[in-house]
């Protein structure tokens, strides 16, 4: 837990529109980068993790009452006073801008796609549609990353077992914001061992970018997606009412977007939101690691009872968390969003 103080979180007022929904809105519009007006001004929220494990009852139930707002009306969120110390943050960026040093792409090849259970992998995209190069490992509950460069694999662990206190935090406080008890969320997931894969990425990739787009337009399965940048700029969210927000994070901050999974669970209550990472306006190279916090390979995840009811019918498929990575014929590392397939 962090030594900061606890802070206020101060926030724009948001009027959610009630008839207007993430899956209401024209995929084919969005993925038109051109013909959707990008916005700065629309604040995205703060959330304050050591507030919500506040020793003053009071202000921890604030604090969850805001969260529970947050992933209704909002369904991403930055994440402040999460624990993760400042130094962590500059290990993680250096090892990944050392492995992904210009004159050694000959070494990463060993990391290239050969088999599906492939526990790290190595990519390099440069085509309209996907300008990065990025590794992958599997995070969790078994670590898999790179031995070089030297010092490379011993501060992605570092960082990674900060980030499952969080992830575990975060399940209790989710559950306590829905009404049920703090184990709600890691009954339903089994999130103890939860299977989490993380992406590293360069953007712009080492070589010249053949399109504005670094990552197309999706969600990502799971509880929740965590990311961290080094510099601002590129990665883009889709709110309720349809607006594309620039995403710009305060320092040591961690960008929260709920996951396709926390979604199912919660019938649609809360929603997972459609974003986007673009390449056009940068101006020097950024990284950023994205891990995507899921459920157990083994948790069968469908509609909890608890959020369905006459008015509210199950509106997706049940089925185990590997059998929802493999719906669209993607493999497990690739963890690619099928809930379109999963929707009744």
């Amino acid at each position: 837990m962090a030594e900061t103080a606890p802070v206020l979180v101060n926030h724009r007022p948001f009027e959610p529109n009630p008839i207007l929904s993430l899956h209401s809105i024209d995929l084919s519009i969005i993925k038109a980068h051109d013909s959707i007006a990008v916005v700065d001004d629309v604040e995205i929220p703060t959330v304050d993790y050591f507030m919500l494990f506040s020793d003053d009852l009071d202000e921890q139930s604030k604090a969850l009452e805001y969260i529970g707002h947050v992933c209704k009306d909002f369904g991403f969120f930055y994440l402040v006073n999460h624990g993760i110390s400042d130094s962590v943050f500059e290990g993680v960026f250096k090892g990944i801008s050392d492995f992904f040093n210009p004159t050694e792409i000959e070494s990463r090849k060993q990391y290239e796609k050969k088999n599906p259970i492939d526990r790290i992998r190595w990519g390099l995209r440069s085509s309209p549609g996907e300008n990065r190069e990025y590794l992958k490992i599997i995070a969790h509950p078994q670590y898999h990353c790179p031995t070089k460069p030297s010092g490379f694999s011993e501060s992605m662990e570092e960082y990674f077992k900060g980030l499952r206190e969080v992830v575990q935090g975060l399940g209790k406080a989710v559950s306590k914001a829905l009404g049920f008890e703090e184990c709600y969320i890691e009954k339903a997931f089994k999130l103890g061992t939860g299977f989490d894969v993380s992406a590293m990425n360069l953007y712009p990739p080492n070589f010249r970018s053949k399109g504005s787009i670094g990552v197309p337009d999706h969600t990502d399965p799971g509880f929740f997606v965590s990311l961290i940048q080094d510099v601002n700029g590129g990665l883009q969210v889709f709110s309720n009412d349809g607006n594309c927000i620039n995403v710009n994070m305060p320092p040591n901050a961690i960008f929260i977007n709920l996951g396709d999974h926390l979604e199912i669970l919660t019938n649609g209550k809360y929603k997972s939101h459609v974003h986007r990472v673009v390449v056009d306006n940068n101006k020097v190279k950024r990284i950023s690691v994205a891990t995507l916090h899921g459920p157990s390979l083994d948790a069968f995840v469908s509609p909890a009872p608890e959020f369905v009811d006459d008015s509210h019918p199950p509106a997706y498929r049940g089925m185990t968390y590997k059998q929802s990575l493999q719906a669209n014929g993607s493999d497990e590392i690739d963890v690619q969003s099928s809930i379109e397939q999963i929707r009744l």
